[in-house]
């Protein structure tokens, strides 16, 4: 049969065929959307009112939340409505741009969390040239590089996986478009799109992962050279948070892409949900339940709106106690 680059359509198999759990599994995975969109939203506009954190940590923060709602929501609601309603064709068109964002916002998150790793080495390692080195335009040129290799990156990805000749089954064994899943579906041969993804994704998460490791090795140096137990125990609160960060999306990307395509199973799914969406949702509550800054900045915020809202409040009584007593000595 002749091969059609132009598939009209797949049907993606989902996470489970069993009628009783999809209901819970809905229920479970709106909840954790939801969460994930006020956490990260509101983390990014905390950050944007609170001049406390107006700090290059903060600025790649900003964009890591962005690009956790983005890859969130390219996967999610396709597979909530799935979910719901078990209408679970996608049209070829549509494969092809969920995974494709999808590949560009992981790949943007693995530049992130270098950058954000470079950051802290250099606040924590040379803080006197702190201020020179991550000035408003190198973040600026650090996440502008981020994006620009995930973009080039998810260019490559998009092309080896759909490149070839789709002539057989449609049914996709995934709840979204994913790269091995897809292949499995190509009639011409895939070894070299494969051995291309794979060195893609080598490229990507090791390469962004040995700078996070040579920062850290810098950061832990200097951490144990320090004479002041205070000083050690806040270069480690700062430090934390990023690395449980790190660990979580590192781990379950790891698994899913850094192996062959022969081993890839029904353990794939499991993985994949924890960092499409389990992981989104985490971050935000990593970066601010241990955080002191980010804490302090909430409570000025909230004070700040109460204390709005008590103005407003008294304003109103105000003009409604005006215009009571021009009621009362009206002739």
């Amino acid at each position: 049969m002749e091969g059609n680059h132009t598939q009209s359509k797949f049907i993606l198999l989902g996470i489970t065929e069993t009628p009783w759990a999809k209901a819970p599994l809905f229920g479970l995975f709106l909840l954790i959307y939801i969460v994930t969109l006020a956490g990260n939203i509101g983390l990014m506009v905390l950050v944007w009112v609170a001049p406390s954190l107006h700090t290059p940590m903060y600025f790649f923060l900003t964009h890591f939340s962005l690009a956790d709602v983005c890859y969130s929501t390219i996967i999610s609601p396709k597979m909530l409505t799935d979910l719901l309603f078990g209408n679970k064709t996608i049209s070829w068109a549509g494969c092809v741009t969920q995974f494709h964002l999808f590949a560009l916002f992981v790949t943007a998150e693995c530049h992130l969390l270098a950058t954000m790793a470079y950051d802290r080495h250099v606040a924590i390692c040379h803080p006197l040239s702190y201020v020179l080195v991550v000035s408003p335009r190198a973040c600026w040129q650090l996440v502008a590089w981020s994006y620009l290799m995930a973009s080039l990156s998810a260019l490559l990805y998009t092309g080896c996986t759909f490149g070839g000749s789709f002539c057989g089954p449609r049914h996709v064994d995934h709840f979204f478009c994913d790269a091995s899943p897809v292949l499995r579906l190509v009639c011409s041969d895939t070894h070299g799109s494969e051995v291309a993804i794979f060195a893609l994704a080598t490229a990507n998460g090791l390469g962004t992962s040995v700078v996070i490791l040579l920062s850290y090795g810098r950061i832990l140096h200097t951490i144990l050279g320090m004479r002041s137990a205070p000083s050690r125990a806040r270069a480690f609160r700062t430090c934390a948070s990023h690395l449980v960060s790190v660990s979580v999306f590192y781990g379950s990307l790891f698994f899913m892409y850094l192996q062959p395509a022969s081993r890839h199973g029904s353990r794939d799914k499991v993985a994949s949900v924890f960092y499409t969406v389990v992981s989104p949702m985490l971050n935000p509550f990593i970066y601010s339940l241990r955080n002191k800054e980010v804490k302090a900045a909430l409570g000025k915020c909230r004070r700040r709106m109460l204390n709005l809202c008590q103005h407003q409040r008294g304003a109103a009584c105000g003009i409604r106690e005006s215009w009571n007593g021009l009621c009362w000595n009206r002739p």
